[in-house]
Order: structure tokens, then sequence, then C-alpha cells
């Protein structure tokens, strides 16, 4: 699978709240880290078991990235997501580390977010 597949595929997983999608996008072996202060979500049940609370409460999810920079099978993405979250506005942005396999599946993510009441706009240099 390319990257910007990959990427987009991800995206659509989030706004679809789909957990089957996003856990065919990870290694059976995979490590995923969505808060660097807990332990990490392991394999393709650990991503769908995630998946599946994290995007329980959420509503209306429209997921930006931006553009990827790449070091060899090592990537940093920045991501835009706007949603409701039991039916409040809120913001999350963030990016996501991620290290991939030669086969184009994600080995390891770590990812870094925040989250803020109501609906913003990404700043003109974002994504860049």
């Amino acid at each position: 699978m390319e990257l910007v597949d990959w990427i987009d595929a991800y995206r659509l997983a989030w706004e679809g709240r789909d957990r089957e999608a996003v856990a065919s996008l990870f290694t059976t072996e995979s490590t995923y880290r969505s808060n660097i202060f807990e332990d990490p979500h392991r394999g393709r049940e650990g991503v769908r078991s995630y998946w599946e609370s994290v995007t329980a409460t959420q509503s209306d999810v429209r997921v930006r990235m931006g553009r990827p920079f790449v070091d060899g099978e090592r990537v940093a993405v920045e991501f835009w997501t706007n949603m409701k979250v039991n039916d409040d506005e809120v913001t999350v942005p963030g990016c996501l580390l991620l290290d991939f396999d030669g086969n184009g599946l994600c080995s390891r993510l770590r990812e870094y977010w925040h989250f803020a009441p109501g609906a913003a706009e990404p700043p003109p240099e974002w994504g860049e």
C-alpha cells in the first residue's frame, strides 16, 4: 500500500468510525500508542478495541491530513479533526508518528493531540 493511500484510508476509517478498516492498516504485531502516558494497544485486536471505544461518542467527524514527512520507513503526519463528542463540537489537532513494514502496513503508531471545545479551523501554515 502506498503511503498516501494509507493516510487516506486512516482518514476515511476515522470519519466512518470503522474499526475493521482501521485495524486492517496495521500489522498483526503492531503497537498503537494513543496516549504517551498509557500502555500501547497491541495488534489488530488492540487497535480494533481502542477504536470501538474511542469513536463510540463521536459523530459528524471531519478529518484533514497534512503533507507527510518521510524518513525511510518512518513518517510524521499532522491531522486536524472537527467533530462532535457527546453532541458537543470539538476540535482535535495532532500528529501521528508512524513506522511501516515493507508491505505498507503500520507496525508502530504514536500520536500526540490536543482536545479543544468548539469548532476551529487550522492556521494557514498547518499541514505543510
